[in-house]
Protein backbone atom coordinates (compact mmCIF):
# COMPACT_ATOMS: atom_id res chain seq x y z
CA UNK A 1 0.00 0.00 0.00
CA UNK A 2 1.52 2.81 -1.03
CA UNK A 3 0.87 6.32 0.82
CA UNK A 4 1.56 9.76 -0.23
CA UNK A 5 2.34 13.02 2.34
CA UNK A 6 2.78 15.74 -0.10
CA UNK A 7 4.21 18.79 1.58
CA UNK A 8 5.32 16.92 4.93
CA UNK A 9 7.90 20.07 5.57
CA UNK A 10 9.47 18.51 9.33
CA UNK A 11 6.29 15.86 10.11
CA UNK A 12 7.78 12.76 8.53
CA UNK A 13 5.29 10.07 8.55
CA UNK A 14 6.91 6.78 9.03
CA UNK A 15 6.11 4.24 6.75
CA UNK A 16 5.10 7.20 4.08
CA UNK A 17 6.47 8.61 1.02
CA UNK A 18 7.18 11.95 2.55
CA UNK A 19 7.16 14.51 -0.23
CA UNK A 20 8.24 18.68 -0.21
CA UNK A 21 9.78 21.13 -2.32
CA UNK A 22 12.93 21.68 -0.05
CA UNK A 23 15.32 19.11 0.40
CA UNK A 24 14.36 18.81 4.85
CA UNK A 25 15.74 15.77 6.59
CA UNK A 26 13.11 12.32 6.48
CA UNK A 27 12.02 13.80 2.49
CA UNK A 28 12.25 10.89 0.64
CA UNK A 29 11.11 13.09 -2.73
CA UNK A 30 11.70 16.79 -4.05
CA UNK A 31 9.84 18.17 -6.22
CA UNK A 32 8.29 21.84 -6.93
CA UNK A 33 4.35 20.56 -7.46
CA UNK A 34 3.98 23.78 -10.11
CA UNK A 35 6.04 20.93 -12.11
CA UNK A 36 3.82 19.22 -14.14
CA UNK A 37 3.63 16.17 -14.23
CA UNK A 38 4.33 14.94 -10.83
CA UNK A 39 6.99 12.23 -10.22
CA UNK A 40 4.60 9.67 -9.57
CA UNK A 41 2.94 7.05 -11.81
CA UNK A 42 -0.30 7.06 -12.89
CA UNK A 43 -2.91 4.75 -10.86
CA UNK A 44 0.30 4.32 -8.36
CA UNK A 45 -0.67 6.03 -4.51
CA UNK A 46 -3.51 4.66 -2.64
CA UNK A 47 -3.63 6.95 0.07
CA UNK A 48 -2.98 10.97 -0.23
CA UNK A 49 -2.42 13.29 3.31
CA UNK A 50 -1.72 16.69 1.91
CA UNK A 51 -2.27 19.02 5.12
CA UNK A 52 -1.58 23.31 4.57
CA UNK A 53 -0.27 23.11 1.13
CA UNK A 54 -3.23 23.30 -1.56
CA UNK A 55 -3.72 27.35 -1.02
CA UNK A 56 -0.24 27.82 -2.10
CA UNK A 57 -0.36 26.18 -5.43
CA UNK A 58 -1.86 28.55 -8.22
CA UNK A 59 -3.86 26.06 -10.37
CA UNK A 60 -6.42 24.28 -7.98
CA UNK A 61 -8.08 22.31 -11.00
CA UNK A 62 -4.47 21.18 -12.41
CA UNK A 63 -3.75 19.61 -8.51
CA UNK A 64 -6.94 17.97 -8.61
CA UNK A 65 -5.92 16.73 -12.29
CA UNK A 66 -2.62 15.12 -10.52
CA UNK A 67 -4.15 14.10 -7.65
CA UNK A 68 -7.00 11.68 -9.91
CA UNK A 69 -3.60 10.89 -11.88
CA UNK A 70 -1.86 9.79 -9.94
CA UNK A 71 -4.36 8.01 -7.20
CA UNK A 72 -5.71 4.24 -7.88
CA UNK A 73 -9.50 3.97 -8.19
CA UNK A 74 -10.37 4.09 -4.42
CA UNK A 75 -7.94 6.18 -2.95
CA UNK A 76 -8.42 7.84 -0.01
CA UNK A 77 -7.16 11.91 -0.11
CA UNK A 78 -7.06 13.86 3.10
CA UNK A 79 -6.40 17.53 2.19
CA UNK A 80 -6.46 20.18 4.52
CA UNK A 81 -6.67 23.83 3.69
CA UNK A 82 -7.60 27.54 5.74
CA UNK A 83 -11.09 28.66 5.30
CA UNK A 84 -11.68 31.74 2.93
CA UNK A 85 -12.57 34.47 5.72
CA UNK A 86 -10.03 33.41 8.15
CA UNK A 87 -7.10 35.65 9.62
CA UNK A 88 -5.42 31.79 8.78
CA UNK A 89 -6.15 32.13 5.02
CA UNK A 90 -5.37 36.14 4.31
CA UNK A 91 -2.21 36.18 6.81
CA UNK A 92 0.31 34.27 4.52
CA UNK A 93 1.61 36.13 1.58
CA UNK A 94 2.21 33.13 -0.58
CA UNK A 95 -1.02 31.85 -0.16
CA UNK A 96 -2.51 31.98 -3.95
CA UNK A 97 -5.81 30.15 -3.49
CA UNK A 98 -8.86 30.58 -1.11
CA UNK A 99 -11.26 27.22 -0.26
CA UNK A 100 -14.73 27.38 1.16
CA UNK A 101 -17.06 24.25 2.30
CA UNK A 102 -18.41 24.21 -1.62
CA UNK A 103 -15.26 24.47 -3.40
CA UNK A 104 -14.62 20.95 -3.66
CA UNK A 105 -18.33 20.30 -5.09
CA UNK A 106 -16.88 20.94 -8.94
CA UNK A 107 -14.98 17.47 -8.31
CA UNK A 108 -17.68 15.31 -7.22
CA UNK A 109 -20.25 14.38 -10.13
CA UNK A 110 -23.12 14.36 -7.41
CA UNK A 111 -22.96 17.55 -6.83
CA UNK A 112 -24.68 20.04 -8.71
CA UNK A 113 -22.39 22.33 -9.06
CA UNK A 114 -20.28 19.30 -11.02
CA UNK A 115 -22.99 18.20 -13.29
CA UNK A 116 -23.28 22.19 -13.79
CA UNK A 117 -20.09 22.87 -15.02
CA UNK A 118 -19.05 19.37 -16.41
CA UNK A 119 -16.17 20.68 -18.82
CA UNK A 120 -13.83 22.48 -15.90
CA UNK A 121 -12.33 19.39 -15.58
CA UNK A 122 -12.41 15.38 -15.61
CA UNK A 123 -10.93 14.95 -12.20
CA UNK A 124 -13.82 13.34 -10.25
CA UNK A 125 -13.77 12.21 -6.65
CA UNK A 126 -16.18 11.52 -4.09
CA UNK A 127 -16.41 13.87 -1.08
CA UNK A 128 -16.64 11.24 1.82
CA UNK A 129 -16.72 14.31 4.28
CA UNK A 130 -16.10 18.04 5.45
CA UNK A 131 -15.43 18.97 8.77
CA UNK A 132 -14.97 22.73 9.74
CA UNK A 133 -11.67 23.36 11.16
CA UNK A 134 -12.96 25.75 14.83
CA UNK A 135 -10.74 27.89 16.85
CA UNK A 136 -12.84 30.92 18.63
CA UNK A 137 -10.68 33.38 19.87
CA UNK A 138 -7.43 32.90 17.81
CA UNK A 139 -5.40 34.76 17.08
CA UNK A 140 -6.31 37.58 19.50
CA UNK A 141 -6.71 35.49 23.05
CA UNK A 142 -4.81 32.21 23.48
CA UNK A 143 -7.33 30.77 26.16
CA UNK A 144 -6.15 27.45 26.35
CA UNK A 145 -9.26 25.51 26.22
CA UNK A 146 -11.48 28.20 24.47
CA UNK A 147 -8.95 28.76 21.14
CA UNK A 148 -7.61 25.19 20.68
CA UNK A 149 -8.64 24.00 17.05
CA UNK A 150 -11.01 20.98 17.10
CA UNK A 151 -13.39 19.88 13.80
CA UNK A 152 -16.91 19.78 13.62
CA UNK A 153 -18.43 17.60 11.19
CA UNK A 154 -22.10 17.55 12.56
CA UNK A 155 -24.44 19.04 9.62
CA UNK A 156 -26.17 21.35 12.06
CA UNK A 157 -23.30 22.77 13.49
CA UNK A 158 -21.47 22.82 10.46
CA UNK A 159 -24.75 24.94 9.01
CA UNK A 160 -25.13 26.99 12.55
CA UNK A 161 -21.09 27.51 12.18
CA UNK A 162 -21.53 28.73 8.47
CA UNK A 163 -23.87 31.33 8.87
CA UNK A 164 -22.40 32.84 11.58
CA UNK A 165 -19.10 32.74 9.70
CA UNK A 166 -21.30 34.16 6.95
CA UNK A 167 -21.32 37.17 9.23
CA UNK A 168 -18.65 37.18 11.69
CA UNK A 169 -14.67 36.65 9.98
CA UNK A 170 -12.50 34.21 12.08
CA UNK A 171 -15.16 31.73 13.72
CA UNK A 172 -13.81 27.98 10.88
CA UNK A 173 -10.47 28.70 10.48
CA UNK A 174 -10.14 25.44 8.18
CA UNK A 175 -11.47 22.76 5.91
CA UNK A 176 -10.50 19.42 6.00
CA UNK A 177 -12.18 17.54 3.15
CA UNK A 178 -11.95 13.85 2.91
CA UNK A 179 -12.05 12.33 -0.62
CA UNK A 180 -12.62 9.44 -3.14
CA UNK A 181 -11.18 8.61 -6.21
Amino acid sequence: MKKLHIGAGSDIKPGWINHDVAALEGIDIVHDLGDYPWPWQDSSIDEIFMKDVLEHLPDTIKVMEELHRICKPGAKIYIAVPFWNSYEAITDPTHTSQFNEFTFDFFDPSKDRCKNRPYYTSARFKIKKIGFGVSFLRPYLQIRLLSRYFVIYNPIGKWVLGFMASLLNNIITGLEIHLEK
